[in-house]
């Protein structure tokens, strides 16, 4: 029983590292100086947190990411310097919270204290792209004083009850696991549009016709949804977006054939483990152009069977996303004449 307690409060300050791995050391460091906690013999190596040099760097550096956790975007570019830091960070803490023991499990111990806060620090730092998506400041700061009271509660609790805390934070771990391969699609998207717009360059009005042009890359899931046939009217690159049985944030391109007014098709690459290639029918959408923080977002909603799908384009590609639009509303005003007939 001692031994699974001192690994659950290795393991978890580890993971409560990912969040904020300068608040972990100063709450735990504070707790330990003023005699909050007193440690058991197991866990005199952590007593060095208490040690007033310790507490100082530790409060300066909380300090600085305090601040600006609650700037958005700032948060975002402190999330990428701490991804090497929190990981290496919390593996520190996790085998020091060991104390002596065999090299053998303290190297495991410490991978897997290393992997639950990259794990932690990934749900974190996607989190905050999806905030910083909103134009208002004030969900940053309430995200961000959300995940403090909630480090500050989880070292408070882990002393008394590791198992408990340590249960709880491995349920989001396997979570995190899980939705794993999504979540950095968002980041790695999130930090294409952040680059795209930057770069970008001045717009001159874009081609007078939508490309017709599908690389050959996309072209075998193109053709594997049209059954080999299929002349390509227009094919733009987009990023998918929200909508039933589409998979968000995947590149590809958003296509539509001569031959089917009343159908286009989002096409990504082929792969082993399967595509996110979709078949969409026009029966008929609504589709509405939103100008987003980071991107121009095109809206493709239907009452009838009460469908949404949504493609981002970025900013470099506004005129074209404009042009699908208005393609995509001609498409739709081909189809309701023989839905009539």
């Amino acid at each position: 029983m001692e031994v699974l307690q001192t690994l659950s409060l290795a393991l978890g300050l580890a993971a409560l590292s990912g969040y904020s791995l300068y608040l972990t050391v100063f709450a735990s460091g504070l707790a330990i100086h003023c005699g909050w906690v007193h440690l058991a013999p197991q866990y005199d190596s952590l007593a060095v947190l208490g040690d007033p040099t310790v507490l100082v760097v530790s409060g300066l550096l909380f300090a600085i990411e305090f601040f600006a956790d609650k700037i958005p975007w700032v948060d975002s570019i402190s999330d990428v310097v701490h991804t090497f830091i929190r990981p290496i960070g919390g593996a520190f803490l996790a085998t020091r919270a060991l104390g002596h023991t065999e090299p053998v499990f303290e190297v495991i111990v410490a991978l897997l204290g290393g992997a639950m806060s990259f794990t932690t620090h990934s749900l974190k730092a996607g989190t905050r792209l999806v905030v910083n998506s909103s134009p208002e400041p004030f969900s940053n700061i309430a995200v961000s004083t959300a995940e403090n009271v909630m480090v500050v509660a989880g070292v408070a609790l882990i002393w008394q009850h590791p198992i408990a805390v340590f249960s709880f934070l491995s349920l989001i771990f396997a979570i995190t696991i899980y939705f794993m391969p999504r979540l950095w699609r968002s980041i790695a998207t999130n930090l294409w549009f952040i680059s795209r717009k930057l770069n970008q360059l001045p717009l001159t009005g874009g081609p007078e016709k939508l490309p017709t042009n599908l690389p050959s890359a996309y072209d075998a899931s193109f053709r594997r949804l049209t059954g080999a046939s299929g002349t390509v009217d227009w094919a733009v690159a987009c990023v998918s977006g929200k909508g039933k049985f589409l998979e968000p944030n995947r590149f590809g391109y958003l296509v539509a054939t001569v031959e089917e007014p009343a159908k286009v098709y989002f096409v990504t690459k082929g792969s082993i483990f399967g595509g996110a290639s979709k078949m969409l029918e026009i029966e008929p959408f609504k589709a509405s152009l939103e100008r987003r923080l980071l991107c121009e977002e095109l809206r493709l909603n239907t009452v009838a069977k009460n469908r949404h799908y949504s493609f981002k384009f970025d900013r470099s590609r506004a005129e074209l996303a404009t042009k699908v639009a208005a393609a995509l509303e001609s498409r739709v005003d081909q189809v309701r004449p023989l839905a009539l007939t």
